[in-house]
C-alpha cells in the first residue's frame, strides 16, 4: 500500500474495511517533473490523484490560476465531466497517489457518506469546523454548485441524413440511449436531438425505419445551459420545459449533454447529506432530524420528473439505513450479533416511496435470549412513529411475538402457514417473502427464506392456494363500469388492492415457483422472461403499468399531503386527466390478462 494513502482522514476514513482494501489494491504511487501538464482539456481522464509532494496548478480560460498542495485531491471534476475545462500542470517535482477512475466511481455510488466527504475535500469543505452552521453551508454548496460538478456526458453526434436502422446500430454498439444530430435547413447548420423515445414515435411513420432519416423525427428546439451554469438552475429549466436533457455548451462550442437522470443523481447523492447525517447520528433526536428530511425530498425529485423507479430506490436505501442506525442506537450489542432486522412488503421489495405502514420482523439466533427485547422492540416502534412511520394495521411489527422469534421458532410458524390453507397464512408469507435484511446477521434471514422455498416451491397445491390472492381485493361489477366509463367521475380506485397487488403478488408467485432469490418486482421480472416464465411483451407491459401505478399513487399521496388530507390509496376519476384516465384503463386490462395467464399457469380452475 502506498504510504501516503492515508485511512485516518477525509474523505477516505468513510470507507469501510472491504473498500479500503480495494482502494489499496489499485492505488499506485506517481511521479511528474517540473513543467509536465498532467491533465489538458484533450486528455480523457482516467485517475484521481491525491498529491503528496509539490504543487500543481489548474489555468482555465477566463479564470484566476489554482494551485493545489499536498493532500490534496486533483481532477475529481474532470473525472466526473469526462475532460477538463483547463490545463494542470507540475509547478515543481510532484508526487501523487494514483486512484483509478472505476473504483472512484465505484465507491461514490456505493458509499454516500465517502461520496460527500470527496465532494467536500475537492471544494474546500473539509477544513470547515464543525458546528451547527456547517449542514447550512453543505446545502449552499450544493446550490451553487455548476453543471462542470456533475457529470455531463460527451457529445455524441451523427449526420441528419442517416438512417434510423443505422442509427439504431450505432446507439446499441456504444451503449447509447440518445445521439446528437447535425443537419443543414435552408443552408443554417442545426443540431438536434434523438433519443429511443423518439424512436417508439417514429415507429409509426409511414415510412420503414431504414429509408427515414434520422433529421426527419429528431427534436431541434434544445435548450442549453453552459458549464458554469448553477445546477439548480438547470434543474429549474428542465422543470419548467419539460424536458430530461439540455444541451451544455461553452460559447457555440457543444461540450456535452446534462441529463436530467445524472442531474438528479447529483442531487440525490447529495441526498447522501442525509445518509451522512444518519450514519453519523449519536442520538434519536439527531437520527429524527435526518428522517424528518425524507418527504420534502421526494416531493422535489418528483417535481423534477425523476422517474419512480429511482425515487423508489433512493428512498428504500436511506429507509433502510435509518432503520439500521436506530436499531443501533436502542439495542445492545448482544442482541445486535445475534438477530437479524429485516423489513418486509414494499420497504423489503425496494418499492416503498412515502413513510407508510412500519412491515418489520426480528430473527433471534437459536439459544439467544435479551431479557429487556420486549422494551427495546417497543421504542424501536415508538420512535419510529416519531420518524413518520405509521403503525401497521396488521400488526406486522416486532411488537408482535409472532414477529419476533427465534429461527427455530420462526421455522415452525412457516411450516404451520405452509400447511394451513387460511388466506392470512398465504399473505403472511407473501409479505415475509419480500423481507430484506437491514441490521444484524443476514443469514439468519437466508436460512429462514431457503427453508420456507425448499417446501413452497415443490408443491403445487401450495402454489395454487398461494396466488390464488390475486382475486381477493376483486370488486364485482368494477371492472365493467370502468369499462363503459359510465359515472367514472364517482369512481374511487383502490391502487394497491386493484392495481399494484395483483402484479406484486402474482409475481411474487411465479418467482416463489422458481426459487427466485430477487426481491423487486421489475427484477423478478426480468428473471422470469430468462426463465421463459412470461413473454417479453407481457413483462414489459406489466413493468411499465408497475411504474404507472406507483407513480400515479405518489401523485395523489403527495396531493393530500400537501392538503393535509388523510394519506390513502384511493383516487378518484375525478381527479384524473384524460390521459391518466386512459392510461388506468389500459392497465386494468393489462393486470386482468396477467391474471387470466396466473389462473392458467397455476390451473386455478381445478381449486
Amino acid at each position: 500500500m502506498p504510504s501516503d494513502l492515508r485511512f485516518d482522514a477525509a474523505p477516505f476514513n468513510c470507507l469501510t474495511p472491504w473498500q479500503r482494501a480495494q482502494l489499496t489494491d489499485v492505488s499506485t504511487p506517481v511521479g511528474f517533473a517540473a513543467g509536465v501538464a498532467i491533465l489538458t482539456p484533450e486528455t480523457d481522464p482516467q485517475h484521481l490523484y491525491l498529491l503528496t509532494g509539490g504543487r500543481v496548478e489548474l489555468r482555465e480560460a477566463g479564470q484566476a490560476p489554482v494551485q493545489y498542495g499536498p493532500r490534496n485531491l486533483l481532477a475529481l471534476r474532470a473525472l466526473l465531466a469526462g475532460r477538463c475545462n483547463g490545463t494542470m500542470t507540475a509547478l515543481d517535482e510532484v508526487r501523487a497517489v494514483q486512484l483509478p477512475k472505476a473504483t472512484v466511481l465505484e465507491l461514490i455510488a456505493a458509499n454516500p457518506a465517502f461520496a460527500d466527504a470527496l465532494f467536500a475535500a475537492t471544494s474546500g469543505l473539509v477544513k470547515t469546523p464543525p458546528g451547527p452552521q456547517h449542514k447550512d453551508r453543505q446545502f449552499l454548496s450544493l446550490m451553487m454548485a455548476r453543471v462542470a460538478d456533475a457529470y455531463v456526458r460527451k457529445a455524441h453526434f451523427v449526420d441528419g441524413s442517416l438512417d434510423l436502422v443505422s442509427v439504431c446500430r450505432v446507439l446499441s454498439g456504444q451503449g447509447l440511449t440518445h445521439t446528437l444530430v447535425r443537419d443543414t435547413l435552408d443552408g443554417v447548420e442545426r443540431i438536434g436531438m434523438f433519443t429511443t423515445t423518439d424512436l417508439r414515435d417514429a415507429l409509426l411513420d409511414p415510412l420503414p425505419p431504414d429509408r427515414l432519416a434520422v433529421s426527419a423525427v429528431a427534436r431541434f428546439e434544445l435548450f442549453s445551459v453552459t458549464s458554469e451554469t448553477r445546477l439548480y438552475d438547470a434543474l429549474l429549466l428542465m422543470i419548467r420545459h419539460r424536458v430530461h436533457r439540455l444541451l451544455v455548451q461553452d460559447g457555440k462550442q457543444v461540450v456535452g449533454v446534462l441529463s436530467q437522470l445524472d442531474l438528479m443523481g447529483f442531487v440525490s447523492n447529495h441526498s447522501h447529506l442525509i445518509a451522512l447525517q444518519v450514519e453519523q447520528a449519536n442520538t434519536i433526536e439527531q437520527l429524527q432530524t435526518a428522517a424528518l428530511q425524507m418527504n420534502p425530498l421526494i416531493a422535489v425529485l418528483h417535481s423534477g420528473g425523476v422517474r419512480i423507479e429511482v425515487i423508489a430506490g433512493l428512498v428504500s436505501e436511506l429507509n433502510r439505513q435509518i432503520f439500521a442506525r436506530l436499531w443501533s442506537l436502542l439495542a445492545p450489542p448482544g442482541l445486535l450479533a445475534n438477530s437479524c432486522l429485516i423489513v418486509m412488503g414494499s420497504e423489503g421489495r425496494g418499492e416503498q416511496i412515502l413513510k407508510t405502514d412500519q412491515d418489520n420482523a426480528l430473527l433471534l439466533r437459536d439459544g439467544y435470549e435479551c431479557p429487556e427485547l420486549e422494551q427495546i422492540s417497543a421504542r424501536f416502534k415508538q420512535t419510529l412513529l416519531g420518524f413518520g412511520y405509521p403503525s401497521c394495521p396488521g400488526n406486522i411489527m416486532l411488537t408482535n411475538p409472532l414477529w419476533r422469534q427465534s429461527l427455530s421458532g420462526f421455522k415452525e410458524t412457516l411450516r404451520q402457514w405452509l400447511q394451513g390453507e387460511a388466506l392470512e397464512a398465504s399473505l403472511y408469507l407473501a409479505i415475509f417473502m419480500d423481507a430484506k435484511a437491514v441490521a444484524g446477521d443476514a443469514d439468519l434471514l437466508n436460512q429462514a427464506r431457503s427453508f420456507m422455498q425448499g417446501i413452497a416451491a415443490t408443491s403445487d397445491a401450495y402454489l395454487a392456494r398461494f396466488v390464488s390472492a390475486i382475486d381477493q381485493f376483486s370488486e364485482p361489477g368494477w371492472w365493467a363500469r370502468l369499462g363503459a366509463m359510465r359515472d367514472r367521475d364517482e369512481l374511487a380506485f383502490d391502487i394497491k388492492k386493484l392495481g399494484t397487488f395483483p402484479i406484486v403478488h402474482g409475481v411474487r408467485a411465479l418467482a416463489l415457483q422458481n426459487r427466485l432469490g430477487e426481491l423487486g418486482t421489475t427484477e423478478r421480472i426480468r428473471l422470469l422472461v430468462e426463465k421463459n416464465q412470461l413473454s417479453a411483451e407481457m413483462a414489459r407491459d406489466l413493468t411499465d403499468v408497475l411504474h404507472f401505478l406507483m407513480a400515479l399513487k405518489l401523485g395523489n399521496n403527495l396531493r393530500q399531503s400537501h392538503l393535509q388530507l388523510p394519506i390513502d390509496n384511493l383516487v378518484r376519476m375525478s381527479e384524473l386527466g384524460s390521459l391518466e384516465r386512459e392510461q388506468l384503463k389500459d392497465s386494468l386490462a393489462i393486470i386482468k390478462r396477467f391474471k387470466l395467464q396466473l389462473r392458467q399457469h397455476f390451473r386455478l380452475d381445478v381449486l
